[in-house]
């Protein structure tokens, strides 16, 4: 472990500064060929079924009318959020967090794993965590110089540690995390919703084409709509499997990372620590407001740091406040000083076998 906090990189003899910048930006723009990518099939569906379906094939009027309003809706929610996606204002790890230069110099200069981990036991024994690794430890990323909050993970592709991070998605080019997973969610619904709706409204006429009644003046067209009826098929089986898996990822208040490894708590890993019913879950992603849940504004609830837990994880570090509304009736994540202090105003009654107040 001592050496592992060393996070110093040695470029090899040779490596100029002009190859290092000329790599860097080669990497940044390969990263936006996946966004780029959606962003061509999505105008060219616009084009396919807007100009080739609405108008040049469709004969009502009235429906062409209700097609095209139902088109623009969707379209517009699935840009939208979209674009939420990717360019969220991902915020970083607060500075409480990370070490200062005097906690740094001592953890680089511990001669062993147990005075590291102490020094790390110290220096986190405010901070509101729960969660540990698996050899029992505080979480600690030699990379950004910090200690990890509860559910942050490191980016290897990003190179930042990541509030809540589900996984990174090529995609959207960003890292789906705390504060674009409501974001995430609601593009991947909308673009089935999207895919699902072409597909439907395309199929009266695919069917037609097969049959050889598809009509000589839209014989031009008929190639878009047929592709664009076997895209949107393809994209919706996707988008249908991963949409549902993520619906029950939230109904069970579980990340990707957290699917494949449960996180560790201070009794052990528990694959369930986050939950707290699927109805709070629900709103510890969405928001409190069912008016803006289906809306791409951020409406998630707490700061990404700090998470409501089980009860038998909250009576290590977690208590329930007085309030009993909002996020806080969950249970927020008191520091170890704080339980001191609680632990000295309150006693267990022998006889009753609850807490009662004492003055001491």
């Amino acid at each position: 472990m001592a050496s592992s906090m060393q996070n110093n990189r040695v470029s090899p003899p040779g490596y100029c500064v002009c190859c290092r910048t000329c790599n860097m930006w080669c990497w940044r723009a390969f990263k936006w060929f996946p966004v780029l990518l959606i962003v061509c099939i999505v105008t060219w569906s616009y084009y396919a079924y807007v100009i080739q379906l609405c108008i040049f094939t469709v004969e009502s009027t009235i429906l062409k009318c209700v097609y095209l309003v139902l088109y623009h809706i969707l379209l517009i929610m699935f840009v939208w959020s979209y674009w939420r996606t990717i360019f969220a204002d991902v915020k970083p790890i607060p500075e409480k967090y990370k070490l200062p230069e005097a906690e740094l110099e001592k953890l680089l200069s511990a001669d062993t794993e147990d005075a590291q981990r102490t020094i790390l036991e110290n220096f986190a024994k405010d901070l509101p965590i729960v969660t540990r690794t698996m050899s029992g430890s505080v979480r600690y990323c030699n990379r950004c110089v910090l200690v990890k909050p509860d559910r942050a993970h490191h980016c290897s592709i990003c190179s930042r540690c990541v509030l809540k991070m589900d996984h990174h998605c090529p995609w959207v080019n960003n890292c789906v995390c705390f504060h674009n997973y409501k974001f995430f969610m609601l593009f991947l619904g909308y673009a089935l919703l999207y895919c699902l709706f072409v597909m439907s409204t395309c199929l009266p006429y695919f069917i037609k084409f097969w049959k050889g009644d598809f009509g000589t003046s839209a014989s031009a067209g008929r190639y878009h709509i047929v592709f664009a009826f076997f895209v949107a098929l393809m994209f919706a089986i996707s988008l249908g499997s991963l949409f549902g898996y993520h619906c029950y990822l939230v109904a069970h208040n579980r990340t990707t990372l957290e699917a494949f490894r449960a996180p560790m708590f201070r009794g052990g890993a528990d694959k369930n620590g986050f939950s707290v019913g699927v109805y709070n879950n629900f709103k510890e992603v969405f928001g409190n407001s069912p008016n803006l849940w289906m809306v791409p504004v951020f409406t998630s609830l707490g700061d990404g740091c700090e998470f409501p837990v089980r009860r038998e994880h909250r009576l290590q570090t977690f208590t329930t406040p007085q309030e009993t509304h909002g996020y806080e009736s969950m249970g927020t994540t008191r520091s170890s000083v704080e339980i001191g202090h609680e632990s000295e105003r309150w006693r267990l009654c022998p006889r009753r076998g609850r807490t009662v107040p004492q003055i001491v």
